[in-house]
């Protein structure tokens, strides 16, 4: 027999706890809205964009162990939508009967790009060839003996986000002003396509998993600047992507959304690249195109309710609003009334009232019953609207 939740969590006493204050957290708070559960967000900014929309604010450095403890004793239920968390504090939350979710276990491995990788080799889930290093130093060491070839993808191995912490080496001088922490050197993979699945693990082991979408990247800034659903590949590629996304989250025992971002070789087989234990900008289409959004389904995860319906309902696609280059300061979106006339436009501001080069400050999604369409009017929307200061 199936436990009734629902006594539990809607209009009732209970309270779900949101580490990180950013605009994952205040497009979650959208769905905990719509199921009136009483929200406590904790962020390092008093200027955090989930301030206006959860029912308790609390000023606080995620990476602190007290901060996050005390936090966690005053909810039922504690998320993140950053992984850059303080993990002691939530393991002994964990040990103290606290629900945190993605649990500790998961997010330990996930938080370290070198730790996740092994988990890959450990696990036999197919990802690119890496070396791991301590220190920078010791990757120009291989190099100089011939452990190392130009090129590869150098990778912190805390703390990297939103394309930082990431750089491609061609050539020694590549290494220069990098930080000289623990770090991963990666194979440079030839692929054809970067793809992302979107799994979603409920506390009772229920599993749904969102269809495959293709990602483009800025060049410069390694973003993502467009998120394509469905992915225009073959169905047996996409059926290989499903499957080893599924691999990733039952062996990695996760809850909550699970986003396994994945590269498609020259000869269409399937690699790992990274995950991200929460919502993640690969499924922000979702909110538009899916019958369940990525945003709903994390709550529905985490509070063990039955799973959403991870379906589209038609082809959307996702354009990144990030800061021009060479703007900083109040920000200013110019010709958001062009973008607002054509069809199937839906425009989503973060509310960050700074902007400066490559800031992720908002995203619109296009959706329409043909991709090819839909990916036309993205491309028009990417050209019109700029992010500026005044």
């Amino acid at each position: 027999m199936s436990i009734d939740n629902s006594k539990h969590y809607f209009s009732s006493d209970f309270k779900l706890g949101i580490l990180g204050g950013g605009q994952l957290g205040k497009m979650l708070l959208y769905e905990t809205r719509k199921f009136d559960i009483h929200t406590v967000v904790m962020d390092a900014s008093e200027d955090a964009p989930c301030k206006i929309a959860c029912n308790e604010f609390v000023l606080g450095n995620l990476m602190d162990f007290d901060a996050v403890y005390n936090l966690g004793k005053q909810v039922d239920v504690l998320t993140i939508e950053i992984e850059n968390v303080n993990v002691d504090a939530l393991e002994k939350l964990e040990e103290e009967g606290i629900k945190v979710f993605p649990p500790t276990k998961a997010l330990r491995i996930i938080q370290n790009k070198a730790q996740q990788k092994l988990f890959y080799v450990d696990k036999g889930i197919p990802t690119a060839e890496f070396h791991r290093f301590a220190y920078k130093s010791e990757i120009e060491d291989s190099i100089a003996n011939g452990g190392m070839d130009f090129p590869f993808i150098w990778k912190a191995a805390r703390f990297g986000y939103d394309g930082q912490g990431v750089k491609v080496v061609r050539k020694l001088e590549d290494l220069n002003g990098l930080p000289d922490g623990e770090c991963i050197a990666e194979e440079l993979i030839d692929f054809k396509n970067e793809l992302a699945v979107i799994v979603a693990r409920s506390v009772s082991g229920e599993v749904k998993t969102y269809p495959v979408v293709e990602m483009e990247f800025h060049p410069e800034a390694n973003q993502v600047e467009y998120v394509i659903c469905p992915a225009r590949i073959d169905t047996k590629v996409a059926q290989k992507a499903q499957e080893i996304a599924l691999l990733v989250a039952d062996k990695i025992k996760h809850v909550g959304l699970l986003a396994v971002e994945l590269f498609q070789t020259q000869d269409d087989k399937i690699l790992v690249n990274e995950v991200a234990p929460r919502p993640h900008n690969s499924g922000h289409y979702s909110i538009e195109a899916s019958y369940t959004n990525q945003f709903e389904q994390h709550i529905r995860a985490i509070l063990d309710l039955p799973m959403g319906n991870t379906r589209s309902k038609v082809a959307g696609i996702m354009v990144n609003l990030v800061g021009a280059e060479g703007y900083t300061g109040d920000v200013v979106y110019e010709n958001m009334t062009d973008i607002l006339k054509l069809e199937g436009v839906t425009p989503h501001i973060y509310g960050k009232k700074h902007t400066r080069p490559f800031r992720k400050m908002g995203h619109v999604t296009i959706v329409n019953a043909d991709v090819d369409e839909a990916r036309k009017i993205a491309q028009q929307v990417k050209e019109t609207i700029k992010v500026i200061s005044k």
